[in-house]
């Protein structure tokens, strides 16, 4: 995940951590929505998602299962998101409250956690 998209609009005054918080609530929404265009406009070229189960999956394969349905997100409740930044490089834990089906599994709450690496790209 990259901080690409993640500019801030001309006159804010939004801090890095919490532009960066924006981020994560941001790529749930994408999730939710299924917005593949809007998730990989997070992900850079190495992005891979590693599943609770151990499973190493590329941003391809992960947008393709959201896609055909292996994965449906309905909401997602944020119970913590933190940040912390070094030079162009920042870490990231969300901890959420997710509904979600997936595998063909019924519709269940799960509480996730999700560990970013981000890393500043041409200065953003």
């Amino acid at each position: 995940m990259i901080l690409q998209n993640g500019r801030m609009e001309q006159g804010m005054s939004m801090d890095e951590k919490e532009l960066i918080r924006g981020l994560y609530k941001k790529y749930w929404r994408y999730m939710i929505n299924k917005d593949a265009g809007g998730l990989r406009s997070l992900m850079t070229r190495d992005y891979y998602l590693l599943h609770m189960t151990g499973v190493k999956q590329s941003a391809e394969t992960f947008l393709k299962g959201l896609a055909d349905g292996a994965f449906n997100y309905y909401s997602a409740e944020h119970d913590s998101i933190d940040v912390k930044i070094d030079g162009d490089r920042a870490s990231m834990t969300g901890r959420s409250r997710v509904v979600a089906a997936v595998y063909g599994g019924r519709r269940s709450s799960w509480r996730l956690q999700g560990d970013f690496t981000l890393r500043k790209e041409e200065g953003v």
